[in-house]
């Protein structure tokens, strides 16, 4: 690529990327429908409107394509939009949306593919908009770290089997004798919205105690330190977690879950709020919330706890609730003021994801 080009609106820039990442976003889709019971989750596969999936990854490939032809039309160096056209030829020359799935899908061992990518549709499709709008900071899209969260995005979503593994079995295995049956029935028994409240306030007094741990035990300091290395926030940069950190957090918040006995639902749109909430709060917007600060977390409050400010270090443990700072002196957060630089001033976190998967393991002498 002519490195000389803009990379501005009406550059051709944007259009090549878009080609890329649509016509990679529908080549993955098309993979799933030749083999679901591989690749996609079956709590999801129950659920799926599948004319609404099909139309989905019908426009979803005619997009790479549109966006590729825009690309090579308005673009010196021709390659982002080949890229993005061949990778959509690819799809519709493997049966595009009309793959057919032969049902009933077999259950067996898979990656979450459908997952990933049905969330990072989603994602970008309503927070991209958001952050080009009502940026906080001026930065580019494809930010510094970009590439290495995209790589923790997708790990995160992909081997979402591993996780649950790792999050149900401990509890099963050593927290069964906690539950008792009647508790648990008097629990799912009550209103949906009701249990919902509780859930959110059980998981973060347990999150909270967890993520005061990760920055107090020098070792969880080295897993955790990773989410707090990327200096540029965004919609993605909450994806930049430790496999050993999503595991031990996952399963340190599940296991009340698991103990009280909460009713499917309100769990399931638990996990659906939090996934957004979380989204939200990494993201480069320049929205306050003044009057939800005391109440809920907001963009604001949580990167306050990102900043690499000297009185906002280790602050604002909360992930959904101020109310466990504010009781538990942890609090930081001055009247309409916003972090000045993110980031970890400590030693130096690889760029890379393989680099910082391994990076807590290694001997400092070796880091």
């Amino acid at each position: 690529m002519n490195a000389a080009e803009p990379r501005t609106l009406g550059s051709g820039w944007i259009s090549g990327a878009a080609s890329v990442a649509l016509g990679a976003m529908g080549l993955g889709a098309v993979f799933c429908l030749l083999f679901p019971a591989e690749l996609t989750t079956p709590e999801l596969r129950a659920v799926y409107p599948m004319p609404l999936v099909r139309a989905l990854i019908q426009a979803v490939i005619v997009a790479a394509f549109v966006s590729g032809l825009l690309s090579i039309v308005l673009r010196k160096s021709k390659r982002l939009g080949l890229a993005g056209l061949s990778l959509a030829t690819v799809s519709v020359l493997l049966g595009g949306s009309s793959v057919p799935v032969d049902g009933p899908v077999p259950l067996s061992d898979h990656l979450g593919l459908d997952w990933f990518l049905l969330d990072l549709l989603l994602m970008g499709v309503l927070f991209l908009p958001l952050e080009r709008a009502f940026a906080r900071v001026a930065q580019p899209i494809f930010r510094k770290g970009f590439a290495t969260d995209v790589v923790y995005f997708f790990v995160g979503h992909v081997l979402i089997q591993v996780v649950v593994f790792f999050t149900v079995t401990p509890a099963s295995l050593f927290f069964g004798w906690a539950r008792h049956p009647s508790f648990q029935r008097a629990v799912a028994s009550q209103p949906a919205l009701l249990q919902f409240a509780e859930i959110v306030l059980v998981s973060d007094v347990f999150q909270y105690a967890a993520h005061r741990l990760f920055h107090r035990v020098p070792w969880l300091w080295r897993v955790h330190a990773i989410h707090h290395s990327t200096s540029e926030m965004d919609w993605l940069a909450g994806s930049r977690l430790h496999l050993v950190e999503i595991l031990m957090v996952r399963a340190i918040m599940f296991v009340p879950l698991f103990i009280l006995g909460f009713g499917e639902a309100p769990v399931r749109a638990y996990i659906v709020f939090v996934a957004l909430h979380a989204v939200l709060l990494h993201a480069n917007v320049r929205f306050r919330f003044d009057w939800l600060d005391g109440l809920v977390t907001t963009p604001r409050y949580h990167q306050f706890h990102h900043a690499a400010d000297g009185p906002a270090l280790n602050k604002n443990f909360a992930l959904h609730l101020p109310l466990l700072d504010r009781v538990l002196g942890t609090q930081y957060l001055p009247a309409r003021a916003w972090p000045v630089r993110m980031g970890s001033d400590g030693e130096p976190v690889p760029p890379t994801w393989w680099g910082q998967l391994v990076y807590p393991f290694r001997s400092p002498a070796k880091r």
